[in-house]
């Protein structure tokens, strides 16, 4: 087809506007709730999408606690004794420092060991904290020995990094391109550039964490706008990615470790001595792979496969923009037999505008490349990071730096769509018709039409704000509306903000065509309006019911196939 866009041939780095939520990253008013006191020295916690998974490493146990119920249960007796567990690609990581080596917990909570060292050795090698990257690769911390380790996912160790003073606790940034180490001995933590898996740079002082003769800082974890979170003592400390102290969390007695869980990643879980805490945040976690292995689908016969075949080429976290020291990541997926250059998918996640990540729809991602197209799973800030319009900067964003660089991932620049769901799919029908609005596009020397897509599909979104369901629970101060945290005001209070959200309003002759695809019980009719209109425009449109599906259908069988299926004739019909 011939393109109406002026193509952007260089490299670009797209500068988005700033509306971050300013002040404290902690929700305000939270406190911090004590779940449970009844370890010995609890530590290491990891969160696997339902539970948080923890050790207790001088009882000898592995605990897991459900925040539906509220109750606390050994998940693992006689565990030994474990310092610190990660949850990464389906399987749940442990550091058995007892036993000299790293492990992880089998389906049956069987601990199978990954490498490590004989527990006999004359000098054994104890690990303490680790950290598990996307691909698979584990670093982990020998303290006594000055180290870090690095074991590929093939299963060979290396020295990532050494002379280190008592290296203890570790994370790496959410582009998974530096490791962060906090050194107990000297009361500092480091950052090395991660120049390759396994390799590093020369360390870089990052922050301080004196707090006078008390030990220094322990485990570690990180947000999605990168900033640290170490403890310390009787506090966790919150840094930027620029190493600016942001704030203290202070705990009743010395924490050992923590990590982000709950279902929206937005809690703060604290493990130490005192037990186990945890504090609502303003700030989100960073959501973990899904599993990368078919064996670890098995207990979810009704979810797709997240597996990445040999066909199929990933470059995950692939900074496409920024918002001062936020970056904004996307996974692109590509067959690697095709010839470039390829039409491109955005993908874009739904969850009320205010949960999700790029990870949600990884196996809707993978199934289109694998029907020829280069697919990019992209994220955007959420309603607890930052306000509307700053979701919508995001999506247009990664669409200008895609096309910017299409030539980089064998893209054709002219045949560019995007697919999204719920919350996403509201994103993508206002990214296909609110295009030339200047205020929900907005970059450093950017032509908007950078952003316009060819081709759009929603699924089981709504294009309307000021009408309907939304503007309904906008008014009503009871029902916890979605909209009203995400614009941050009700319809009533800000009728003109709703406006510029609707994308039905929005809806003129430069559109591309829009596609509509629902579950038979998710409100198919709610569109209807949108695709009159459309209609009377000569612009093309349709609608795709699928009958007993309901809301997030699009990402469970049976309908996940069905629905690709009509997904690629459409994109490859209009692309």
């Amino acid at each position: 087809m011939t393109s109406p866009h002026s193509i952007l041939s260089t490299s670009i780095s797209v500068l988005l506007s700033v509306s971050s939520i300013a002040g404290s990253l902690i929700q305000p008013g939270a406190e911090l709730e004590l779940i449970s006191d009844d370890f010995e020295m609890a530590d290491g916690p990891a969160w696997n999408g339902s539970h948080l998974i923890f050790p207790d490493v001088k009882g000898e146990k592995i605990y897991q606690f459900d925040p539906k119920s509220g109750n606390v249960n050994v998940l693992l007796d006689n565990a030994g004794r474990i310092s610190a567990s990660y949850y990464n690609n389906g399987r749940l990581y442990l550091s058995e420092n007892s036993k000299s080596r790293i492990s992880w917990l089998t389906t049956k909570n069987e601990i199978e060991r990954i490498a490590g060292q004989d527990p006999d050795a004359k000098s054994p090698a104890r690990p303490n904290d680790l950290v598990v990257d996307d691909q698979g690769g584990i670093y982990y911390t020998l303290t006594r020995q000055g180290q870090v380790v690095y074991i590929s996912p093939d299963g060979l160790q290396s020295v990532a990094a050494r002379d280190i003073t008592s290296p203890n606790g570790l994370i790496l940034s959410p582009n998974q391109k530096t490791l962060y180490v906090s050194s107990t001995g000297t009361k500092r933590i480091w950052s090395f550039e991660l120049t390759g898996p396994g390799q590093t740079g020369p360390g870089i002082h990052f922050a301080s964490m004196d707090s006078g003769p008390d030990k220094g800082p322990d485990g570690m974890c990180i947000d999605r706008a990168g900033n640290v979170y170490c403890a310390g003592p009787k506090h966790v400390w919150i840094w930027s990615p620029t190493g600016e102290l942001l704030d203290k969390i202070e705990t009743p007695e010395r924490p050992i470790n923590c990590t982000f869980g709950d279902s929206d990643m937005r809690s703060l879980y604290i493990a130490g001595f005192s037990g186990l805490h945890r504090i609502r945040m303003n700030a989100y976690g960073v959501s973990q792979n899904p599993p990368a292995q078919k064996a670890h689908l098995k207990n979810n016969p009704n979810r797709p496969s997240t597996v990445i075949p040999k066909t199929i080429d990933s470059s995950l976290n692939i900074v496409f923009g920024r918002d001062r020291d936020r970056e904004l990541l996307c996974d692109i997926f590509r067959p690697v037999e095709a010839k470039a250059p390829l039409p491109a998918i955005l993908i874009v996640h739904g969850g009320g505008w205010r949960t999700g990540s790029k990870n949600k729809f990884r196996a809707l991602a993978i199934e289109l490349a694998k029907k020829g197209f280069v697919t990019v799973a992209i994220e955007y800030r959420l309603a607890h990071e930052a306000k509307f319009p700053a979701g919508v900067q995001d999506c247009n964003a990664a669409t200008s730096f895609i096309r910017a660089n299409a030539h980089r991932f064998g893209i054709d620049p002219t045949r560019i769509g995007a697919v999204g769901g719920s919350a996403g799919g509201h994103l993508v029908g206002l990214m296909a018709t609110g295009w030339e609005n200047p205020n929900l596009h907005r970059g450093v020397g950017l032509d908007p039409k950078s952003s316009r897509l060819d081709v759009a599909i929603v699924m089981g979104g709504s294009m309307q704000t000021t009408t309907g369901s939304i503007a309904a629970r906008s008014r009503d101060p009871n029902s916890g509306s979605n909209s009203n945290l995400w614009l941050n005001a009700t319809i009533d209070e800000n009728p003109d903000l709703y406006r510029l959200a609707d994308a039905h309003l929005q809806i003129d002759a430069n559109d591309p065509p829009v596609f509509f695809l629902e579950g038979e019980f998710d409100k198919p009719e709610r569109n209807e309006a949108s695709r009159q209109s459309f209609r009377s425009l000569g612009i093309a449109t349709g609608l795709e019911v699928y009958k007993d599906g309901k809301h997030g259908c699009w990402n469970l069988h049976p309908w996940f196939v069905p629905m690709v299926e009509d997904m690629a004739k459409i994109l490859l019909q209009h692309l």
